[in-house]
């Protein structure tokens, strides 16, 4: 039952209201049109009414964009089985979902439902016969038959009890060339030292999960990492932290090594101290590795896939990485929501160049790229969180 408020506690509400708002208008960029810019991005607000289309991405010449899955709800991160199926995590269901094109008409036509009940499932890596999951707090496998598409045996947890708060839940893992399992686990806040070592570092255990260690720290929200094939280093995306205007600071590429420090809470960037935490830990922050590669502020790049090399692709792509940008939520001017393509040189310069791009069209946003995946013919898929929906990425020779 509603209760009549008061005419104190009215104006001691309209009070905090009033400078909540101010507070809001003072710190967030573009002011309270800003606020509301990140509230309704979040919320899903401010979309478009139709989801991406195959007319409306662009890719470089030669290249062709298929949309081969959709109404997915909120698909995160995909894998290949041996047979060229999809395996995706559908973290709004709890589901890691097997998706196949039985009639091979290039729709996977046939969804079915691996794994039910889960948490807020995102990461997911093949290792031969076993597939790997996370959750917000746990990595498990289960075995997988390749040629039936079915599991082959019992979920078996490998690492629970793992730190997440409100944010940055999504646990991204990976197996590593001399056969580690890494996971990278996002810090509980903006900005802040949180009690717990295990947050904004990446984990490296044995594949049954035994022996975790921390493997690098002062990673805020590393959402997507991989090896790079011609040398074996180890890459991962980091979003920094939010609230420093629409310019700063800038979304990172880190090269990961061990007991590698990054920076996260005490320096931004190319190590600038943070306005709020840069004199907390002056010696730590002087051993910051600055990133390898800066993305534009606030795009938020998640996944990312190096180029596994194929007859079928062009020499360009010898010694590339592919990154979703899942875009801003949080500057006055949207920015980002596209796949870049990052091309390394010998001297290990990056240069960047738009991949797939036309998810934020003139009246909204209308995808926002997440996970990327390759097959055995050389072909990319990428998921879509916000359409629900899986594209697929060829090149044409004959283009």
């Amino acid at each position: 039952m509603f209760k009549k408020i008061a005419k104190g506690t009215g104006i001691g509400l309209l009070a905090i209201i009033v400078a909540g708002t101010g507070y809001i208008a003072a710190i967030t960029p573009g002011g309270l049109s800003g606020f509301w810019l990140m509230v309704s991005t979040v919320a899903g607000l401010n979309t478009s009414a139709n989801s991406a289309e195959e007319s409306s991405l662009e890719v470089p010449q030669g290249f062709n964009l298929e949309l081969v899955a959709q109404n997915l709800g909120y698909v995160r991160f995909i894998a290949t089985t041996e047979q060229d199926d999809l395996v995706a995590t559908i973290t709004d269901r709890g589901q890691v979902l097997l998706l196949q094109d039985r009639d091979q008409n290039g729709t996977a036509e046939t969804q079915t439902v691996l794994i039910d009940g889960l948490n807020e499932p995102q990461g997911l890596v093949f290792d031969g016969e076993w597939l790997y999951f996370s959750e917000s707090g746990t990595v498990s496998r289960v075995l997988f038959d390749h040629s039936t598409g079915s599991l082959a045996g019992e979920i078996e947890t490998v690492l629970q009890d793992l730190p997440y708060d409100l944010i940055h839940k999504a646990k991204a893992i990976g197996i590593s060339p001399d056969r580690k399992l890494h996971i990278a686990i996002g810090s509980p806040c903006n900005v802040c030292e949180p009690e717990d070592p295990r947050y904004a570092a990446m984990l490296r255990s044995e594949l049954d999960g035994s022996n975790p260690q921390i493997y690098a720290r002062g990673l805020r929200n590393s959402v997507g990492f991989d090896w790079a094939p011609w040398s074996g280093d180890l890459y991962a995306t980091g979003n920094a932290r939010d609230l420093l205007g629409d310019n700063f600071p800038p979304d990172e590429l880190n090269l990961v090594v061990e007991d590698g420090f990054y920076g996260w809470p005490y320096v931004n960037g190319d190590n600038v101290p943070d306005p709020d935490f840069g004199n907390k830990q002056p010696d730590l922050a002087r051993l910051a590795i600055a990133p390898a590669f800066k993305f534009r502020p606030h795009n938020a790049p998640l996944g990312i896939h190096f180029v596994e090399a194929h007859r079928s692709l062009p020499e360009g792509f010898n010694r590339t990485a592919l990154v979703a940008l899942h875009g801003s939520w949080n500057r006055s001017v949207l920015d980002g929501y596209k796949v870049i393509s990052l091309h390394w040189d010998d001297q290990g310069n990056i240069e960047s160049r738009d991949f797939v791009s036309g998810f934020l069209a003139d009246d909204g946003i209308m995808g926002r790229p997440v996970g990327i995946t390759q097959d055995s013919q050389g072909r990319f898929y990428i998921t879509d969180d916000l359409g629900g929906q899986i594209y697929r990425v060829g090149y044409s020779t004959g283009q």
